[in-house]
């Protein structure tokens, strides 16, 4: 019996050998690289540790580099893993290499940021001449900056300034006297995370930065003024009583139409007058027929004949001088109408813009009853500056956009002043505008558009695409996952598409129209932030 209970306990004693045999095995597998690779996991179970990329041996860099295993077996030279980032002692980003540290931080030295590095070894600082450190700040642009770096309070601290906005890759490497380590450090401060579902049901475009050809146009303020060549005061020309008005005002009114009667006593004068001649020259002229014939029958003598000839010509300029002073006071010399009825009417089609008469009412002769404008042509006055003036020629077309409205029109520069005023030191142009539906109303402010240049322009985007933020225009740039507002300098633009000196390089993604949805986001998340 006991023999069989040794037999068993050897058995038992084999199989808790083997499976402890199994259980060092699979740990040492494990150990060695059995377990899945993660991003920061290089494949020799250093984890977090990163490449210097100034070399070019192949060398494995960073603690633990003398593990008996080779390094340039399982990558290749230059790459480097990207660390999970911790807080460290000071606040900011802390990567680890083996006993090696490194703590980046941008702090606010002076109002003006700066990227700050701690540096230890066995968890104690490094000396600041132990090692010296530079960076490489990559942008969503493509923008590159060099950072170097000086000693300053157990630290190093950039001496570029890092500038708005933080949203970039930065690659620091610290060089100790033994050897190099790199971590790369990544900021996307004040992005807007947006969803491709998100920005479609907002109805953001977005479009990329491309070349194109810009119109330089030089912008004026302006006015739309009466045609004064086409405007007219009309006055009675005659006193009197008014005895009807048949035009209102506002009213459309064709030439020739009635706008008004007067019952003038000098009307009813110069119409006597106008038939007495008639009537003396119908006389002149029977007594002159008559003289002549008989004298040419010898029945009477020349000298009647000369003076019957002379008396019809007389009567003749007698008509003539009537007639001419109705036409000059407007009146018809009709007996069908009465001798003191006075007709006022349009001198050309046009509308009534101004009525200062009334039924009943006594006029003088020099008043101005009514005003007529043409309003199918309209006048935009401009101000030039006398910078300006040789830009701004006879002849040239321009473009007029309205300020109250979304209205544009092209006209022709039809006067430029030779003055220029004493106290706006500009001249007076003015641009003769066609208005057949009567859109450009008289006293609206306008801008007037002059194309000064034409060019091509290599980067340029949507003129929606322009936001302000903090008095400084931005850019909306399409990264992965949303957008980040993107500082840039902008150049000449042609009311549609804006030159892009700096901030953006052709074929680079930006939220076109829509842009104000990005920005209310970002407003809503700007809680304050800290470097």
């Amino acid at each position: 019996m006991s023999n069989s209970k040794n037999t068993i306990s050897k058995k038992h004693l084999l199989a808790i050998a083997v499976i402890i045999a199994m259980g060092v095995g699979a740990g040492a597998f494990i150990l060695q690289g059995g377990k899945p690779k993660s991003a920061g996991d290089d494949g020799h179970g250093h984890g977090a540790h990163t490449e210097a990329k100034a070399h070019g041996d192949g060398e494995h860099h960073g603690k633990g580099g003398g593990d008996g295993h080779d390094h340039n077996k399982d990558h290749a030279d230059g790459e480097h893993h990207e660390q999970t980032e911790a807080k460290g002692a000071h606040g900011g980003s802390l990567f680890k290499e083996g006993d090696f540290s490194l703590e980046a931080l941008l702090v606010e030295d002076g109002g003006e940021p700066r990227l700050r590095v701690w540096l230890s070894d066995k968890n104690k600082p490094l000396s600041m001449s132990a090692a010296t450190v530079t960076a490489t700040i990559t942008r969503p642009t493509d923008e590159k900056q060099k950072l170097t770096f000086t000693p300053e309070k157990e630290s190093w601290v950039s001496r570029e300034v890092v500038a708005e906005p933080h949203s970039f890759q930065i690659e620091i490497i610290a060089q100790t006297a033994t050897e190099p380590f790199m971590f790369v450090m990544s900021k996307e401060e004040g992005k807007v995370e947006l969803t491709d579902a998100q920005i479609k049901a907002a109805s953001i475009s977005v479009d990329t930065a491309s070349p194109a050809s810009i119109n330089t146009a030089l912008l004026l303020p302006g006015e739309i003024r009466l045609n004064d060549d086409r405007t007219s005061h009309v006055v009675p020309r005659l006193g009197g009583v008014v005895e009807s008005v048949g035009a209102n005002l506002g009213q459309v009114v064709k030439k020739g139409q009635i706008l008004a009667t007067i019952a003038s006593p000098i009307a009813s004068e110069q119409r006597s007058d106008m038939h007495t001649a008639q009537k003396r020259l119908t006389l002149a002229k029977t007594t002159y027929e008559r003289e002549r014939k008989l004298w040419e029958q010898k029945v009477s003598a020349e000298q009647d004949y000369l003076q019957a000839k002379q008396a019809l010509s007389e009567a003749e300029v007698a008509v003539t001088n009537a007639q001419q002073k109705l036409s000059a006071l407007g009146l018809s010399g009709s007996s069908a109408s009465r001798l003191n009825r006075l007709e006022l009417r349009a001198p050309f089609d046009g509308v009534v813009i101004e009525k200062h008469i009334s039924l009943g009412e006594a006029v003088k002769e020099d008043a101005a009853v009514f005003t007529i404008s043409d309003l199918s042509k309209v006048w935009a006055e401009i101000n030039v500056p006398a910078k300006d003036l040789p830009q701004v020629r006879l002849g040239e077309k321009v473009t007029i956009k309205a300020t109250a409205f979304d209205a544009s029109a092209t006209g022709t520069v039809a006067f430029v002043g030779a003055l220029i005023g004493e106290q706006t030191r500009t001249a007076k142009a003015r641009v003769v505008l066609d208005n057949p539906k009567g859109a450009w109303r008289p006293g609206l402010f306008v801008n007037v558009e002059v194309v000064s240049d034409e060019a091509s322009v290599p980067v340029t985007i949507s003129a929606d695409a322009v936001q302000s933020v903090g008095d400084k225009p931005v850019v909306f740039l399409r990264v992965n996952g949303g957008f980040i507002a993107q500082p840039v300098r902008l150049g000449r633009s042609d009311g549609k598409r804006i030159e892009v000196l700096q901030g953006l390089k052709a074929g680079m993604p930006y939220a076109a129209s829509g842009s104000f949805v990005v920005k209310s986001e970002l407003g809503k998340g700007s809680a304050e932030h800290t470097h």
